[in-house]
């Protein structure tokens, strides 16, 4: 496992170096640490969920740089769009249509439907602007404490990631701290909130009916 720092532009190419050749990477976002790889990498991805004791049956979303990377995999229809407009880059993922089918089913859980963010932090966005997604779940054994802090993730009994991306330390008192991204799924006109996190339902809500 190798140290990088997210500030860094020869670090950052290094970082797309391990990602393009099948690696795994822990990295700071604007919630708590992720785990992450290619996505399109169906190797890749099974050894996250390995690596996370996750279940097969639960779904990890992608994490892009703009909205016409998002495009390409997801369907962007008018209530994706709005809560896009008004949360991204930020802590909310979007559940939408599915659009690329090269991603694996591994991913999507063999759902016709895909979760994506954009994230709001510099050395993420850095990371993304080499290569253009990363499969964005929280760096930790599912079902334990999240981490806020790189120390925290290279203390914890999580292992086998290549790399650590060292990004700005947040402070304790962080309003984000120890929770992640909000998740709605607008796949549909039946809007669904799957999991509050960061943003409090009823601000979704007030966005999509306003």
């Amino acid at each position: 496992m190798i140290i990088l720092d997210g500030k860094k532009e020869q670090d950052l190419i290094k970082c797309k170096e391990i990602i393009m050749k099948g690696g795994i990477i822990v990295y700071p976002t604007d919630t708590i640490y992720g785990l992450g790889c290619d996505p399109y990498n169906k190797e890749a991805v099974g050894k996250i969920f390995r690596m996370k004791k996750r279940l097969l049956n639960k779904a990890l979303p992608i994490l892009t740089f703009d909205f016409r990377h998002a495009e390409k995999i997801m369907v962007l229809n008018e209530n994706v769009r709005k809560l896009a407009n008004s949360f991204w880059p930020g802590p909310l993922t979007i559940i939408g249509t599915l659009k690329d089918y090269d991603i694996p089913k591994i991913i999507t859980a063999g759902h016709q439907t895909i979760g994506m963010r954009i994230p709001n932090n510099l050395e993420t966005l850095g990371i993304l602007k080499y290569c253009n997604y990363l499969v964005g779940t929280s760096a930790n054994i599912s079902n334990e404490k999240s981490c806020l802090y790189a120390k925290e993730v290279m203390k914890s009994p999580l292992i086998g990631y290549d790399a650590i991306v060292m990004g700005t330390e947040k402070k304790p008192n962080n309003p984000f701290s120890l929770k992640g991204s909000t998740i709605v799924d607008a796949s549909t006109s039946n809007i669904k909130i799957v999991r509050e996190g960061v943003i409090k339902s009823e601000t979704i809500y007030e966005i999509l009916y306003q």
